[in-house]
């Protein structure tokens, strides 16, 4: 994962502090040194390293740490700190003060520059806008099917007009198709270029002159480091961008673009994406990864996850499910989606307060337990789901056999799960006996 091991050396550096009752400035220096080579191996600017240093130093040499009664959380405070100020401070939202709002995207070869564009307007469809996908990339082969597909899969129409037209026609087109058909938000995929290449960057001018866009995105691959720095100043010198969005943040990158764009550039992150899915993208907060950084959890952008995963209307016929005792395998089964809807579960567990990365390393996630129990339950049949004491061994061993497990497995599962029946419609009965008028049922994980 991104971070993962200037995370590792962060932390190991800062808990050293932690467990000092003084603090002088010997301990400083030797702390900050660790700090610096933590970032530079994380491949963070040079320059943006130096100043991060010496301002960190600077703070933590103040009376406020050196006479405090806990200095080491005093320091972690101020770390925390400049490191939000080096990603920005907070959040920067996507300018929808025009109508319709225009974003175009821009971006190297290979970036995953129409994948973005489709998880953006998917995220954007979700939150009660009506976009629109333009198809502008007329030069790599099947460029345009690529994002009529993508379209496909958020059920978002994509205007083109072929490969024979010019980008600046097109974008210009389907702003005005946009009006008539009331699309509010027009997502423009250009096509990738190399930040050398004066020709491609002109055509992008071209299009801003035309159609006046609110946002130019520019879409980066994490995993190219310190260069995407570079790409950024260049396109911005270009184009004057208006935010960044990193790409394959759930690959092994060191994470320096992140911590030195802002700073270098001035142009905020305002998305973060990992992953294939249409629902793996994020809007960046800086004080979140911050903290995530640090290992002091993220539980805002656990608690959104949740909400966004989970129906709600579905969890209170849960609930009541569970309270009368007719709480089913089809009912488990649905559960165990939505929570994988959440993403990874190494990611869930990583936001929470206090599970760092070296915890996380020690702990074995039962992914390939839910995998297993998922294809047991599947290949029950649906009179078995619901009534799973009609289950005998006859039955649990054609279960076993269709989701490659043993006989004893499927029996251990149904064994647990009428316990946890059992359990949940004792929770229901001692919220009556308390008088509650609602009692929430824990989750059923």
């Amino acid at each position: 994962m991104v971070f993962e091991g200037l995370s590792d050396k962060l932390q190991n550096t800062l808990s050293k502090l932690k467990g000092k009752g003084k603090l002088n400035e010997k301990d400083i220096d030797e702390a900050m040194r660790e700090v610096k080579l933590a970032l530079l191996e994380a491949d963070v600017n040079f320059k943006v390293v130096k100043n991060f240093v010496k301002t960190v130093k600077e703070r933590a040499l103040g009376k406020e740490v050196l006479e405090s009664l806990t200095p080491g959380q005093q320091v972690i405070k101020i770390v925390n700190e400049e490191l939000t100020n080096l990603m920005g401070t907070s959040e920067v939202k996507i300018d929808f003060s025009k109508k319709p709002t225009i974003i175009m995207m821009c971006g190297l070869q290979g970036a995953g520059k129409t994948t973005t564009s489709g998880k953006i307007t998917n995220k954007l469809k979700k939150d009660g806008k009506r976009p629109l996908l333009v198809a502008c990339d007329v030069y790599r082969p099947a460029a345009i099917k690529q994002l009529q597909v993508v379209g496909k899969s958020v059920d978002v129409p994509v205007f083109t007009m072929g490969d024979k037209i010019s980008p600046v026609d097109i974008s210009k087109a389907a702003v005005e198709h946009a009006k008539k058909n009331g699309n509010d938000v027009v997502i423009i995929d250009t096509a990738g270029r190399l930040h050398v290449d004066e020709n491609l960057m002109k055509e992008l001018q071209d299009i801003v002159g035309e159609v006046s866009p609110s946002e130019i995105l520019l879409v980066l691959d994490s995993m190219t480091g310190q260069d995407a720095v570079n790409v950024a100043e260049s396109f911005d010198k270009t184009l004057n961008l208006t935010g960044v969005v990193l790409t394959k943040l759930d690959g092994d990158a060191r994470g320096g673009a992140a911590l030195s764009i802002r700073a270098v550039t001035d142009v905020p992150i305002k998305f973060i994406a990992s992953g294939e899915k249409m629902d793996n993208i994020e809007v960046f907060h800086p004080d979140r990864m911050a903290s995530r950084i640090l290992g002091m959890g993220d539980v805002l952008s656990l608690i959104e996850k949740a909400q966004n995963a989970v129906d709600e209307e579905k969890a209170k016929e849960l609930e009541q499910k569970l309270r009368n005792s007719t709480f089913t395998f089809e009912d488990f089964l649905d559960q165990m989606q939505q929570m994988k809807n959440m993403g990874p579960l190494e990611d869930i567990l990583g936001m929470i307060p206090g599970v760092n990365n070296k915890a996380l390393k020690n702990i074995n996630l039962p992914e390939d337990e839910f995998a297993k129990v998922e294809a047991m339950i599947l290949s029950m049949t649906k009179k078995e789901r619901i009534k799973p004491e009609i289950i005998d061994s006859s039955r649990r061993k054609r279960i076993a056999e269709g989701s490659g497990t043993s006989p004893s497995e499927v029996n251990k599962l149904i064994k647990q799960f009428k316990e946890m029946r059992k359990m949940m419609k004792q929770f229901g009965n001692m919220s009556k006996k308390m008088g509650k008028k609602r009692f929430k049922m824990p989750f059923p994980f």
